[in-house]
């Protein structure tokens, strides 16, 4: 016997001309695919309002839902109803499963969910702080901190190198090689790759480890590249808390992380000449359209500058 939550739910449904759907697509969850009536409940709840937004926008059958039917509940929910991603992300599974049983049951017959993106493949532009700004963190370790040479090392590195926290916290004294000028940088699924120092890193770590470095080393140490005072190895939360703490000092939004520093190596190399599979290669990226993110961030960078300065911008 049905609980009353599902009975009030299903006279909800039948308000809507799309409703009626819904009903016999929860019938089908229950009986003959043996989900809990939770699980029923829930794709019931999330379809209601989907079923309602149809309504308010003429779709009245659901031979009539197209991906732009989809699409226009997507963006009212992300904008008008303010809902977040992972409300968007239910919704949307729930629509798909309901497109996907009435292709079985024979009320449509393209399928085209496989077409629909929810909110975890949109691009999100990343964000990136300018060239002064980074060049005001580098600068902000000074010597009245007793690990400052420490500090402005691993600012350098961050910044030289477009590394991971992670990768940083990883690197040992025998994967930097000062004289030629690179590190080895071990990334997701373990996959090293070679990275290039410029002047400005190399300076800075040559400093470190001749002046504080042979300091902080302990039995614990091994041969980590970046220490705690107690000669452990510096661990990402660490290094995620210098960075906070060095941006505050230099009068950098909040929201400025390791990961800035990440972007901000990526969009400048990209926006000072650098190819994109170079640039791949040296964020470690095994897809480039990953990498190819930078390029739109650039282009939002060239657009600023052509609204601020053409005459007719």
């Amino acid at each position: 016997m049905a609980s009353v939550q599902l009975q009030n739910l299903r006279k909800k449904l039948n308000e809507w001309p799309l409703g009626q759907v819904v009903c016999r697509f929860m019938d089908y969850l229950t009986i003959e695919a043996g989900l809990a009536e939770n699980t029923s409940l829930a794709y019931g709840r999330d379809l209601l309002a989907f079923a309602k937004f149809c309504d308010a926008n003429s779709v009245e059958k659901i031979e009539q839902v197209r991906p732009e039917t989809v699409y226009a509940y997507v963006r009212y929910m992300s904008k008008g109803n303010s809902a977040q991603e992972t409300t968007i992300s239910r919704s949307l599974a729930a629509i798909k499963m309901l497109l996907k049983f009435a292709i079985l049951t024979g009320l449509i017959k393209e399928d085209f969910t496989t077409i629909i993106e929810g909110p975890k493949k949109w691009q999100k532009l990343p964000i990136v702080a300018n060239k002064e700004k980074v060049f005001d963190l580098m600068d902000a370790p000074t010597p009245d901190d007793p690990f400052y040479l420490r500090d402005k090392a691993m600012l350098e590195m961050l910044y030289a190198t477009g590394t991971r926290a992670s990768e940083v916290a990883d690197m040992t004294v025998a994967s930097v090689n000062l004289k030629i000028g690179y590190v080895r940088a071990i990334g997701k699924g373990s996959k090293e790759r070679v990275i290039p120092l410029g002047h400005a890193a190399i300076t800075a770590v040559e400093e470190y480890l001749a002046q504080l470095r042979p300091t902080l080393v302990k039995p614990v140490s091994k041969d980590y590249l970046f220490l705690t005072r107690t000669g452990k190895r510096l661990d990402r939360t660490n290094i995620w808390r210098i960075v906070k703490k060095y941006a505050a000092r230099a009068g950098i939004a909040r929201n400025l992380t390791v990961h800035t520093l990440r972007h901000c190596f990526a969009t400048h190399l990209l926006s000072g000449g650098a190819d994109l599979r170079s640039l791949q290669e040296m964020l470690g990226h095994v897809d480039i359209a990953t990498t190819q993110i930078y390029t739109h961030v650039d282009q939002e960078r060239l657009r600023a500058i052509h609204k601020k300065f053409h005459p007719r911008g």
